[in-house]
C-alpha cells in the first residue's frame, strides 16, 4: 500500500528546499555586491541557505544539537482588521466564495474549491516560486465567522479564521487572525519579510486592497 502521508511530506520539503536555495543563491549574489558588514551578513546567511537546499544537512541545528524540524516547529502568529464600509453578510458571502480570493489578494494565485469544506491554494513565495496547499473549513457561521486549518503534506502548515463584526454604522470589521510554519522555519521567514513576500505584510497589504475593492464596487455573490 502507497504511503500517501510520506509522499506529500517527501513533496511539501522538496518546495521548502526549493524556496530556500533560491532565496540563498539570490543573497549570496546581492551579499558579495555589497561592501561592508551588511554585505558579509547577506553573502554569509545566502550560503548558508544555499547549502541546506542543496544537502539537505543543517549544520547550524546540528552544531545545536537539534533536528531541523525543531526551528519549524514554532508557529509564527499574525492578525490585522479593516474596516469594510458594507454589511457583515455581504462581505462574509464574498469572502465565503473562495475562488473570488485571489482576484483581490495579490499574493494568492489560485483557490480551487474541491467540496464544501476543502479546498487547494496556491500562493505565491519569493523569487518566483510558489507554495500550496489544502486546506479545510472546520468553523462556518454564516454572516460572522469562518475558520480553517491545512491539511496534512502542506508547504506551509497553516490555521486562522476571519471574523466578521457588524458595525452600529451598517459597516463590518474583518479580522484576520492566522497561525503558520514558514518552509524554512524562522531563518525562512526572516528571509521571506527581505523580499516582500512574508505573510504579515501580505495580509496587511491584502485587505486593504479588499476594502478598496469591496467599497469601490458591488461585487456579486
Amino acid at each position: 500500500m502507497t504511503n500517501t502521508n510520506s509522499g506529500e511530506q517527501g513533496n511539501s520539503m522538496d518546495q521548502g528546499r526549493l524556496i530556500s536555495g533560491a532565496a540563498g543563491g539570490a543573497l549570496l549574489l546581492m551579499g558579495l555586491r555589497r561592501r561592508g558588514i551588511l554585505g558579509l551578513g547577506m553573502a554569509a546567511v545566502g550560503g548558508y541557505l544555499a547549502y541546506r537546499a542543496a544537502t539537505g544537512n543543517d549544520p547550524v541545528m546540528a552544531a545545536a544539537g537539534l533536528s531541523g524540524n525543531t526551528a519549524a516547529a514554532k508557529p509564527i502568529f499574525v492578525e490585522h482588521s479593516v474596516v469594510i464600509d458594507r454589511p457583515a453578510q455581504q462581505v462574509y458571502d464574498y469572502w465565503r466564495k473562495l475562488d473570488n480570493l485571489p482576484s483581490i489578494m495579490s499574493h494568492l494565485e489560485t483557490v480551487t474549491v474541491l467540496d464544501e469544506r476543502r479546498s487547494r491554494w496556491v500562493a505565491k513565495a519569493p523569487l518566483g516560486t510558489h507554495v500550496e496547499w489544502e486546506a479545510e473549513i472546520v468553523n462556518d457561521k454564516p454572516g460572522e465567522r469562518i475558520g480553517w486549518h491545512s491539511l496534512p503534506g502542506a508547504t506551509v502548515d497553516n490555521a486562522g479564521s476571519v471574523q466578521f463584526e457588524n458595525l452600529p454604522n451598517g459597516g463590518t470589521r474583518v479580522h484576520v487572525a492566522l497561525s503558520y510554519r514558514p518552509p524554512a522555519g524562522a531563518l525562512g521567514a526572516a528571509v521571506a519579510k527581505l523580499f516582500g513576500e512574508e505573510p504579515s505584510q501580505q495580509i496587511a497589504e491584502d485587505l486593504q486592497k479588499f476594502k478598496q475593492t469591496f467599497e469601490g464596487s458591488n461585487p456579486a455573490n
